[in-house]
């Protein structure tokens, strides 16, 4: 029979955060793939865990991903960790978990902290709904796209930043969303943790004047409906109501529901509508 493949949790911060069935996990695998092994050998040693560890990370995933395959394969338990938080999240570990899906490998996990989750809800920021970007992308047509899809997101936007740079990165987000309200945490869990809330351009200046450090997360609020609905407005504002109206009927609709849709997205009545075709 295979292995299993656990993917484990590590805390973010302060080591009082690790979880009984992590320690446990981390005690009874027969090998820890860590993204840094010397950054796990502090983890392991305060917890008196001798397991033996081998790297695994974003530059050698290629080519150590099919050993440690081959190892769960032959019934080998790996535990896999990261710097801090959990595996998978930002971190070359969902493509190991992908790996052991595709070859029938069980794969289950220890959970335990993530800062994603940590900042967002110590943020203030709604969390109902929100959606996850990670880092902003490298490539310059990718990151676009990224920046020109939460141009109208009405949920909260979860990014990671490194400190050296976070003010590019606020200058930028500032543009993508028309200066929304957001909250820059950092040092999560640990004795200068941070959390500095106000506008994108407030938080821009605020680091331009206090050098950043350590690692952040920005949290980003989602474009009201109100807001969404003004800007309709606006842009219905732009074209005369009989092209407002004409749109709808080549769009397929009968001129009395085109004159129903139009008033509603004018904000205006039908019977307005309908005054203004007959006066014109």
């Amino acid at each position: 029979m295979s292995g299993t493949l656990y993917l484990c949790g590590t805390p973010i911060g302060n080591l009082g955060d690790i979880t009984l069935r992590e320690i446990e996990t981390l005690k009874n695998c027969d090998l820890i793939a860590a993204e840094d092994t010397r950054n796990t050998l502090k983890l392991l040693n305060h917890f008196n865990i001798s397991t033996p560890m081998t790297s695994y990370h974003e530059h050698n995933k290629y080519s150590k991903g099919p050993v440690l395959i081959e190892k769960l394969k032959s019934g080998t338990n790996i535990a896999l960790v990261t710097d801090a938080g959990m595996p998978g999240i930002s971190d070359p570990g969902c493509d190991l978990a992908k790996d052991c899906i595709n070859e029938g490998i069980p794969v289950t996990s220890a959970p335990g902290p993530t800062a994603v989750i940590t900042a967002l809800v110590i943020s203030g920021m709604d969390s109902r709904r929100f959606v996850f970007e990670g880092f902003l992308p490298s490539d310059k047509k990718e990151c676009a796209y990224v920046l020109k899809n939460i141009e109208n997101e009405t949920r909260t936007v979860v990014f990671y930043e490194a400190p050296h740079r976070l003010c590019a990165t606020l200058k930028t987000l500032i543009k993508a969303t028309n200066d929304r309200k957001a909250a820059c945490v950092r040092e999560i869990t640990k004795k200068y943790e941070e959390v500095k809330r106000g506008r994108l351009s407030e938080l821009l200046e605020f680091y331009k004047l206090n050098e950043p450090k350590g690692e952040f997360v920005i949290i980003i609020a989602g474009k009201s409906i109100e807001e969404i609905k003004n800007e309709e407005i606006k842009s219905w504002e732009s074209i005369s109501i009989e092209e407002h109206v004409k749109k709808y009927i080549n769009d397929g609709f009968s001129e009395k529901d085109a004159m129903k849709l139009a008033a509603k997205d004018r904000g205006i009545t039908k019977r307005e509508i309908y005054a203004k075709l007959k006066k014109d």
